[in-house]
């Protein structure tokens, strides 16, 4: 399928979406949403795509926020619209059942953060700025921002960055738990692929499962949430996977896993 807005390119069981509209900075737009939100749902049902890669064209930016063209012209009720279509993208994003992973090169402001933020991995070039600037705009973040920001570095942090609407660099997105790596902007692709190749290794169905029970405990109660992990783990003992993965243990050998 072809798209306007987004480039899917897959190698070797990698999926990588970038974002190509660099005159704008990969600026998301509507159009763009759409578009986002069906290529999630191909990788999602594509059996040979085990591991995903978001950034975006160029090395300016990954999404430095935003169409602020469709901001400005949102009233009150097409702008809680125009805040849940963005909130299903990103949250489609977090629970795909594969591991996401944002090479953040560049600019990633407003909804280009919050599109990090549903990622369950960001790697960071370091000529990267972040932040959540909507104050600035006389608005609050509406694609996640709010709720995913505090979960990854805490309350405080949190608001520190939403009510000032300030920048920071990589260095310091690497100091608060905002991002897992910064490389050199040339080595940026090379670390993600790096990472996605070791998760490869492992089980998939293991690492759907992962991202289940790690999404699920953040919005229940500890109890809740080993419950839950106790449900999967018995449900991981009955899989072809587990018993691959074990078996390969034994045998001193690599686990050739199938995902059942």
């Amino acid at each position: 399928m072809e798209f306007k807005n987004i480039r899917l390119e897959k190698n070797e069981g990698i999926a990588f979406i970038t974002i190509n509209r660099p005159v704008v900075l990969n600026a998301l737009s509507v159009e763009t949403f759409m578009e986002l939100s069906q290529v999630f749902d191909m990788v999602q049902t594509d059996d040979e795509v085990r591991v995903v890669i978001c950034t975006g064209e160029g090395d300016k930016a990954f999404v430095a926020g935003a169409d602020i063209n469709e901001v400005s012209r949102q009233n009150a009720v097409s702008g809680k619209v125009f805040s849940e279509i963005g909130q299903n993208v990103f949250s489609k994003v977090e629970n795909l059942g594969k591991p996401v992973i944002a090479a953040i090169n560049g600019f990633a402001l407003g909804g280009g953060l919050e599109f990090a933020l549903g990622c369950h991995i960001r790697i960071a070039s370091k000529n990267a700025r972040m932040g959540l600037p909507e104050v600035s705009l006389g608005v609050i973040p509406g694609y996640g921002g709010t709720q995913r920001l505090p979960r990854i570095v805490g309350k405080g942090r949190a608001l520190e960055l939403i009510l000032t609407g300030k920048m920071i660099d990589a260095e310091e997105a690497l100091r608060i738990g905002l991002v897992n790596q910064v490389v050199e902007q040339n080595e940026l692709m090379d670390a993600c692929v790096k990472m996605a190749r070791e998760m490869m290794t492992k089980g998939p169905l293991a690492q759907t499962y992962v991202i289940e029970t790690v999404n699920n405990g953040l919005e229940t109660s500890l109890m809740e949430g080993l419950k839950h992990e106790a449900y999967c783990f018995g449900i991981m003992m009955s899989t072809e996977d587990k018993a691959e993965g074990t078996k390969a243990f034994l045998e001193k050998r690599r686990a050739n896993f199938n995902n059942r």
